[in-house]
């Protein structure tokens, strides 16, 4: 299915700044479909003047959808529909007198034109299937006027209002609880669903009648409401925004949508939303994550304890061999710790391995001799690695690195390149050093190097990559790493 851009630049004149006017108009026209009960169906006028697109549709969630198929891409020749052609060339709203019939429905069928500044953009059709008709209740008659209201000023250029979309992902919607003011900012109108809504801030009363936001003062503590200045401007209706109020066990979102059909103030359509649940999950998953950083900085602290309880145990070792096997142990729970250390400033448990891979070569290249400097870079970059990866991976980069550092560079000064790039779905990485190189008939299968054995482990049971090793081209070693991305 085409999206509202590809179909304004294959088949019309609109310009970027038109289809930004258009797509703040459709970012809100599920509250026109639901408070007009009608499936609504945006029409592109071709640029040559031969019929109009459906560039999009929205179906209504309060009544029966007139069209059970998806019209967007679709095209409607010149005189096909005379709605739309009289929309347009009117820029007023056409109706018909008597309903559409399709596959044995009643449609009634209005043409709305959307216009920007001085030009008409587009139509939109509002379709409503009639089957079932009967004696509107209070609560339908409201939602009518009020999409006529939006309508009128739709096509008299006042709607959609530029800056009003709502700053919440969980913005009120039109079921949620609906009211209507008048342009004084008293209740004319309020349904049962916003009723309940305010009943749980603790209203006795009813709401027709009160003025909106001394009735919401009167209930929320100054603490847990928006200045003065904004409470007054979106209760009373005249600013075309959100906020969010509660009294400490009930959150809600307040919306308003200032009405001017005719250009003139005269209220406001406002819309409710209990958000306590909401919030409250929002606070326990804030809180989890809180926890699991902590955790994570907790077991780094722990690894950098137990990496200085075996640094001082190796001090005090005079066989080389046991002191050069407690350094080693030193380093791999040096590199865990920085995995741990990583994640407890992440809010999700992934890890920017980048800075990992870094401070391990910093970490590696310390130990290496004063008269023998290895200089360390990285090419490429690894990107955000889960947690279960990244732990696997650091210990494997260390374990090469600190092979490289202690045999490939005892004559010498030397460099070590850790080079890495996506392919696919596969993460590669190539460590290579100008080093000495392997010793003859090194084989690393027949190895029974520690160091070798954890790498080749990792890699290919942790991470169910693959492992080579051999010499560079010009001297020294090359390892790759092939591991799933």
């Amino acid at each position: 299915m085409p999206s509202l851009t590809e179909l304004v630049r294959a088949h019309t004149d609109l310009d970027d700044e038109d289809v930004a006017w258009l797509q703040m108009l459709l970012a809100d026209w599920q509250i026109i479909a639901d408070l007009s009960f009608a499936d609504l169906v945006l029409w592109l006028p071709d640029r040559a003047g031969s019929g109009f697109w459906a560039g999009a549709q929205m179906r209504p969630t309060t009544g029966p959808t007139a069209y059970v198929d998806d019209l967007v891409g679709a095209f409607v020749p010149a005189g096909r529909r005379p709605l739309l052609d009289s929309a347009y060339e009117r820029e007023r709203v056409a109706r018909e007198g008597d309903p559409e019939w399709r596959d044995d429905i009643p449609v009634r069928v209005e043409a709305i034109p959307v216009r920007r500044g001085e030009r008409i953009l587009a139509v939109i059709g509002r379709n409503t299937n009639l089957l079932g008709v009967r004696t509107p209740s209070r609560l339908e008659l409201s939602y009518l006027q009020t999409a006529t209201d939006l309508t009128q000023m739709i096509a008299g250029g006042h709607f959609p209002i530029p800056g009003q979309r709502s700053d919440h992902a969980d913005s009120p919607r039109v079921g949620d609880g609906f009211v209507r003011i008048d342009a004084g900012g008293r209740v004319t109108y309020a349904s049962p669903n916003a009723l309940s809504v305010y009943r749980r801030l603790g209203l006795q009363a009813d709401l027709t009648g009160l003025n909106l936001a001394d009735a919401t003062r009167a209930l929320v503590p100054p603490k847990r409401r928006p200045d003065e200045e904004t409470l007054s401007a979106v209760l009373g209706g005249r600013m075309p925004r959100d906020t969010e109020i509660g009294d400490g066990d009930t959150v809600l979102i307040v919306r308003a949508i200032p009405l001017r059909p005719e250009g003139e103030h005269l209220g406001a359509l406002v819309l409710l939303r209990d958000v306590t649940d909401l919030r409250r999950r929002d606070r326990e998953l804030v809180t989890k994550d809180a926890t699991i950083r902590e955790i994570h900085h907790r077991v780094k602290n722990n690894l950098q304890t137990v990496a200085a309880l075996l640094r001082l145990q190796a001090r005090r070792i005079d066989v080389p061999e046991g002191r050069a096997a407690l350094e080693e142990a030193v380093r791999r729970v040096g590199s865990i710790a920085i995995v741990h250390d990583t994640l407890s400033q992440n809010f999700d448990e992934t890890v920017d391995f980048d800075e990992v891979a870094d401070r391990l070569r910093v970490m590696v290249t310390e130990v290496s001799s004063p008269d023998a400097p290895v200089e360390t870079r990285r090419d490429g970059t690894f990107g955000t690695i889960t947690a279960e990866v990244a732990t696997p991976l650091a210990m494997v980069l260390t374990e090469v690195l600190q092979n490289a550092v202690e045999h490939g560079f005892r004559e010498g000064p030397g460099a070590l390149v850790v080079s890495v790039r996506r392919w696919g779905e596969r993460l590669l990485v190539r460590i290579e050093d100008d080093g000495v190189g392997l010793p003859a008939g090194f084989d690393p299968a027949e190895s029974t190097s520690l160091g070798l054995s954890i790498v080749r482990t990792l890699v290919e049971s942790e991470l169910g990559g693959r492992l080579e090793m051999g010499p560079r081209p010009g001297g020294g070693t090359r390892v790759l790493l092939d591991l799933p991305a």
